[in-house]
């Protein structure tokens, strides 16, 4: 007999063995690569954490089970690779749906494993029981009830399969302790076949060469790069496409990073809180051609006046985005590295452009994006643009959703992929603080600074003691501006200044917090401290948080407001 044979053998009489379900978990988490799991612990999932410990695979212990998935959204968004989250029946897999959730719309590859009560008493209403079937149902890719040990190695298979192909998503594996107590064989070795889900990755070239002629005709072309951009690797091929076409960019909020932020080509952000420059350049194009984003309203504004003139290129991996909320002339469904390396095979000549560059160059001189500084007082505009300066633009950087977020999105120039993480289209207070120690398993050599608001750290604080246990190097900075600041600023402008629920007179003391988890406090008053601090943070080996009091009644601008169109933007003033 062969070596070769032996081996071959060998092999397989170990994917043929025996184990029990939360074995066969352990060994197929194995398989796939995952090296960090965040989780919580808890009666119906403990035969998997017996495996745990037996096994002493890189388990994080969250503090809430909110934390654990927001750790592990934050992993997948840097990493590429999928998230995993274990917690336990009914609290512990409710505690994880808004994480799911979130990962859902901003497609974020996950696999959640939730223990279940024992298949004899489901629906009996036992103890710790929930539905989680029916609760995920709407927000996951795919979600699995585990009946038998026998078919468990194929839901797992198929579960990272699913969550990592086509258009990323979560998807969720319902275990039932008898299930992970029972024994079978574990056969990991069989190709993944799930019916019906064969998404299409390559693009149809007919249509790779429409979007080449439509290139051609175009005298005011744009480029839309979406999260789409980086979910496919795609940032290098699209650097290659734009410097061949000379065509401007674009990017939506969870796409920054995916073209650089200092390129000459760069419009901005697009959107309710984009750059003037960008969202003129949308509403005057002849040919907007969109790569990985699904046009939503924050983006759009008043759909009658997005993009009323261009002719539409829709590129995206998920055919039921294509259409659905701006009519698509040359739909193209497919991966967008495929697409944009076809589009660079085809070698189209690109039409003149060269007097609508520079009317956007000029533009981007006459309007940026701007604010008042004013004596000591600490603006949160300048607070993002030290700590673009003093981490040199190399940080990964986590937000929550609100003021901190746009002003993030506003004056931290992102210059490479993946170092943008915050949540878009779900909107998750409690979101960035979490989602940066995730961000640090996945790059433990990058620095990663939490830019969070004094409401939403607050949601999930205690996830502190990971960095007290671990000493993980997160930089905890909170924009402190004493309220829900953009909750805030609608009120004043939608609702006649009535304040409602929305203001903190009363707050926690933030440095004797960190303290109190041995975590280095810091607190900044005035603007002529700040740099200094900022410096010292990055400087500190370990894990920092600093409270900065910035101005309490700014807001964030340009902006449009609802109801209004791109060409309508208020706040806008030139240089």
């Amino acid at each position: 007999m062969s070596t070769k044979f032996k081996k071959k053998e060998q092999q397989t009489n170990e994917q043929s063995k025996q184990l029990s379900g939360s074995s066969m978990l352990i060994e197929a988490l194995a398989q796939e690569g995952v090296d960090v799991i965040f989780g919580y612990p808890g009666g119906a999932i403990l035969p998997t954490y017996d495996e745990i410990y037996k096994t002493g695979i890189h388990h994080v212990l969250a503090r809430h089970e909110q934390g654990a998935i927001h750790a592990a959204e934050g992993y997948a968004r840097v990493s590429g690779k999928p998230g995993v989250c274990i917690v336990t029946s009914g609290p512990g897999a409710t505690n994880v749906v808004t994480g799911i959730a979130d990962a859902m719309i901003d497609s974020l590859p996950l696999v959640v494993i939730t223990g279940q009560v024992a298949t004899t008493v489901i629906g009996t209403d036992a103890f710790q029981e929930a539905d989680m079937i029916g609760i995920t149902m709407p927000i996951t890719k795919h979600n699995y009830q585990v009946r038998s040990v026998e078919e468990f190695p194929r839901i797992i298979k198929e579960a990272f399969h699913i969550a990592t192909t086509g258009r990323p998503g979560p998807v969720l594996i319902d275990l039932p302790k008898d299930v992970s107590l029972a024994t079978g064989v574990f056969d990991y070795d069989k190709e993944v076949n799930v019916p019906g889900y064969q998404p299409t990755v390559i693009p149809n070239r007919l249509q790779i060469r429409k979007v080449v002629e439509a290139v051609a005709e175009a005298k005011q072309p744009i480029i839309l790069a979406g999260a789409g951009v980086l979910h496919g690797k795609a940032s290098s091929e699209l650097f290659e496409y734009v410097e061949e076409t000379k065509i401007p960019v674009v990017n939506t909020l969870l796409g920054l990073g995916s073209f650089p932020g200092d390129h000459e080509l760069f419009l901005g952000m697009g959107g309710m809180h984009g750059t003037y420059t960008a969202n003129m350049a949308i509403y005057e194009s002849d040919l907007l051609i969109s790569i990985g984003a699904r046009f939503d309203d924050r983006l759009t504004g008043n759909l009658a006046h997005f993009a009323p003139n261009a002719r539409v290129v829709h590129i995206d991996i998920d055919p039921a985005e294509i259409g659905k909320n701006i009519k698509t002339e040359i739909p193209v469904v497919g991966d967008a590295k495929q697409a944009l390396q076809m589009l660079l095979e085809e070698k189209g000549t690109p039409g003149d452009t060269t007097e609508w560059r520079a009317k956007q160059k000029q533009r981007k001189e006459e309007f940026p994006l701007w604010y008042k500084e004013d004596g000591e007082t600490i603006k949160p505009q300048n607070l993002i643009e030290l700590i673009h300066e003093v981490t040199n633009g190399e940080a990964i950087i986590t937000t929550d959703v609100g003021q901190h977020q746009m002003w993030s999105a506003q004056f931290y120039r992102f210059t490479k992929p993946n170092r943008w993480v915050t949540s878009g289209g779900l909107g998750t207070m409690g979101f960035g603080f979490p989602a940066a120690i995730g961000a640090q398993f996945a790059e433990p050599e990058t620095p990663v600074v939490a830019v969070v608001g004094d409401a939403g750290f607050q949601m999930t604080a205690q996830e502190l003691s990971i960095l007290q246990e671990r000493n993980i190097p997160v930089k905890v900075v909170i924009l402190n501006n004493a309220s829900l600041g953009m909750v805030r600023q609608w009120q004043q402008l939608f609702h006649g200044e009535r304040y409602s629920n929305s203001l903190f007179p009363i707050q926690p003391n933030f440095v004797k917090l960190a303290e109190a988890y041995d975590i280095k406090g810091m607190r900044v008053d005035n603007l002529s401290e700040l740099k200094g601090a900022l410096e010292e943070m990055i400087a500190h080996p370990g894990p920092v948080l600093v409270d900065v009091r910035v101005a309490k009644e700014e807001n964030v601008y340009p902006m449009i407001s609802p109801g209004k169109g791109q060409h309508q933007m208020e706040g806008v003033k030139p240089l």
